[in-house]
């Protein structure tokens, strides 16, 4: 499934395999899940991305071809290949460990193609083991909706009591880790959105409301997975002094005014910008300890603009999983 020009629905076309560079596998893919963030991309919210662009950055697929310098993954191995798909490993970021914000960083589904295809190459250093316990579609939803959601429960410090503002393909992830590790989750959704509260109650949320009410009690922090900039001075009004707000989209329509009253009392606002290696490896070694449980939708390939179209109205929950072998 092709982009050829934002915001145009994507194309089924047949294309060339693609040959592996040299430190590149090529992968037979068995799942991509759709992400937020490939709406951004068609959208043209999301800016210069890689035309004609195959999406899909969730993706798990199974080595075909090793390139010739490849050698730390096998042929026939199960991985995942995750959004950061190259750093330069020379910028001042990658030196000080800070890969997330390499200035030259290429992105699997955006700069780099991705997973919205039959098979597809990736960097194998910057791909990631999957846990046998996931089955494929089950394991997509995690290379990034799991993984952002990690990176963004980790900026959260201790916090015992979480808000997690939109709750999606990301929320539901980090609910399961968040109660794993004893905290109490309080989940906002749109507005009678009931089946969302219901979804939410149902994995263990303490409280689910709509997104502009106010909590039962103060909140220790935040996170915020829904793109929408009004949701940032609610959380702040929701969370106690000393809290913090965690934004965790790629992309966010803009933040309104707000009252110094709200930041004021030492909160405190974060975002979260992609992922790292090291991202990945904690999170997969979490994962099947808690063990978090996806909720997917299926879909075959060529329904992917049907998928994006349920993603984009809300009607989804847990995340659309792209179904991509071939048929027999």
């Amino acid at each position: 499934m092709i982009l050829d020009e934002p915001r145009k629905p994507l194309t089924l076309r047949d294309c060339p395999i693609p040959d592996p560079g040299e430190r590149q596998v090529q992968l037979e893919v068995l799942a991509c899940a759709v992400c937020r963030t490939d709406l951004h991309v068609i959208d043209g919210e999301l800016p210069n991305p890689k035309l004609p662009l195959i999406l899909g950055h969730e993706i798990v697929g199974r080595v075909t071809r090793m390139g010739e310098r490849a050698s730390l993954l096998s042929v026939g191995q199960r991985v995942g290949v995750p959004w950061l798909g190259w750093t330069c490993g020379e910028c001042f970021y990658c030196r000080s460990g800070q890969e997330n914000l390499c200035v030259k960083a290429r992105f699997t589904g955006y700069t780099l193609d991705g997973g919205y295809a039959q098979f597809t190459v990736a960097d194998e250093r910057y791909c990631v083991s999957i846990p046998e316990s996931f089955s494929d579609a089950g394991a997509a939803p995690l290379l990034c909706a799991g993984l952002i959601g990690y990176r963004s429960l980790a900026r959260t410090g201790d916090a015992r009591r979480l808000g997690l503002y939109g709750f999606g393909a990301a929320a539901h992830i980090v609910a399961q880790v968040a109660l794993h590790q004893g905290r109490s989750v309080y989940a906002f959704t749109r507005a009678g959105d009931g089946a969302a509260q219901r979804f939410a109650k149902g994995l263990g949320a303490v409280w689910a409301g709509a997104s502009d009410e106010r909590p039962p009690e103060e909140l220790d922090a935040a996170i915020i997975f829904a793109p929408v900039g009004a949701l940032v001075p609610a959380a702040l009004a929701a969370v106690r002094k000393g809290g913090t707000v965690v934004c965790g989209g790629i992309h966010m329509s803009d933040i309104p005014s707000f009252p110094y009253e709200l930041l004021w009392g030492e909160r405190s606002v974060a975002s979260i910008a992609n992922l790292t290696r090291k991202d990945a490896a904690e999170f997969m070694a979490i994962a099947p300890k808690v063990p978090v449980r996806t909720t997917t939708v299926p879909f075959a390939l060529e329904q992917a603009n049907g998928a994006l179209s349920q993603l984009r109205t809300g009607k989804l929950q847990g995340a659309a999983v792209l179904n991509c072998t071939v048929s027999s």
